[in-house]
């Protein structure tokens, strides 16, 4: 990832707080508590003391040995150690006690940000607890989702979605050795994308665009929910408990299909991509129409090219004409859109609109060493699978190609579609 500057990290920061504080300071503290021990979501009153808690832990204390800005932070605020299940039962202070803690954290940041010398290795640590922040208001986004609140009062407001239709058809991409994973001297990267290393890719076929709401309606009016044989034996099971017949945030009404957003029902939008649905259902729809997914190693080449591309179109950052991203949009938009994103293939939304979905256990790469925060990768090794690429709600700074998200398979209320290979 570029190097970026002091002063353009400093407004990150910023802005980074500002989307923290937009996404839940319309909630009551009865709202942002949730009901208690839902095992997808956190407690919103102890996540966003939790990302402040992040800042002060790395950049305040770790870094420059400072104390804590309150007592008992890290009795409160410590993901390692406090179990998710307790977390509703913690003495989390009043909402404003909370905010004040976060801004007194911040200003003694910035403040030392400024003294900092402008190189990578100086602002590495700023830097990474601006992107645990910015995953941390994707969750706050689908927390919203999960529970039925009303779409984030966003500043600037959401624009409404453009149409642009449907994008068929496969590309044919050869076989080649491909260097998978981040390479040194490349700038900020996580853990789990170092280190680059060679793999063998053979020749594969891969749709240019993701699965449409009316293509994953097909299954659904197929039967596909019901069909034993599209479904794995753990996926099957996750289904049947659920008793499912289409995704969850779908019904069908008297007149037409439908698909809770936040907390309207709006009619599904045809070619928009699938969202919500997990690596289960993703791969049963693959059953049904004799396709497969990807595997992580297939996706990046699809999106950066044999030349390993940064972003899918080049080396210059995600904006407005090529991705769907930073909650610009009310939502997806349709997956014909946005061609200047294409990549070398012809492959189109790569990065934005929706999170894809890949056949690929998220596993370390060879010679894996955990950085400072040994907890961010290892303990989802070999339990959750890698998605790629991004949605509406990533914040477009962070994300490039190489980028691995990785959530269990059963996860359909995350912000994750899919796209497919041909068999």
């Amino acid at each position: 990832m570029t190097p970026i500057s002091k002063n353009t990290l400093i407004e990150q920061l910023r802005d980074a707080r500002r989307r923290t504080f937009q996404l839940t300071d319309d909630l009551t503290r009865e709202q942002m508590m949730g009901p208690k021990n839902l095992t997808i979501i956190n407690p919103l009153p102890w996540e966003i003391g939790h990302t402040a808690y992040f800042h002060e832990l790395w950049c305040l204390r770790q870094r420059h040995g400072l104390t804590s800005v309150h007592p008992n932070v890290d009795e409160l605020y410590d993901s390692v150690n406090i179990a998710h299940d307790t977390r509703w039962d913690l003495p989390i202070p009043s909402l404003d006690t909370v905010r004040d803690y976060m801004n007194q954290v911040q200003a003694r940041e910035l403040q030392l940000l400024e003294s900092e010398d402008d190189d990578e290795q100086a602002l590495y640590l700023y830097r990474y607890a601006l992107f645990h922040e910015d995953m941390h208001t994707e969750a706050f986004t689908y927390t919203r989702q999960t529970l039925n609140y009303c779409m984030p009062p966003l500043q600037p407001p959401m624009q409404p979605p453009a149409e642009a239709g449907a994008l068929a058809g496969d590309v044919t991409i050869p076989a080649c050795e491909y260097t998978l994973g981040a390479t040194r001297g490349n700038g900020f990267c996580f853990d789990n994308e170092k280190w680059g290393h060679t793999v063998h890719i053979g020749e594969f076929a891969i749709a240019r665009a993701p699965v449409t709401n009316q293509q994953f309606l097909e299954f659904v009016e197929a039967g596909g929910y019901n069909t034993r044989e599209y479904w794995d034996n753990e996926g099957w099971q996750w289904c049947q408990e659920r008793k499912l017949e289409h995704p969850g945030y779908w019904r069908r009404t008297d007149k037409e299909w439908q698909r809770r957003f936040f907390n309207q029902w709006q009619p599904l939008p045809p070619h928009q991509p699938v969202i919500h649905v997990s690596w289960f259902e993703a791969c049963a729809w693959c059953r049904w129409a004799g396709r497969r997914l990807p595997t992580e190693a297939e996706w990046e080449l699809a999106a950066s090219g044999p030349d390993k591309r940064t972003f899918p179109w080049g080396e210059t950052p995600p904006d407005e004409s090529t991705t769907n991203m930073d909650s610009r949009s009310s939502g997806c938009i349709d997956v014909a859109a946005l061609p200047a994103g294409d990549s070398p293939y012809g492959c189109r939304q790569m990065i934005g609109n929706v999170w894809e979905w890949t056949d690929t256990i998220f596993r370390p790469y060879p010679d894996f060493t955990p950085d400072m925060y040994a907890d961010y990768s290892r303990p989802l090794f070999n339990i959750t699978r890698v998605l790629r690429g991004g949605a509406w709600t990533t914040r477009s700074r962070m994300i490039r190609n190489t980028w691995r998200n990785y959530y269990g398979p059963d996860r359909n209320d995350v912000f994750a579609g899919f796209r497919t290979c041909a068999i």
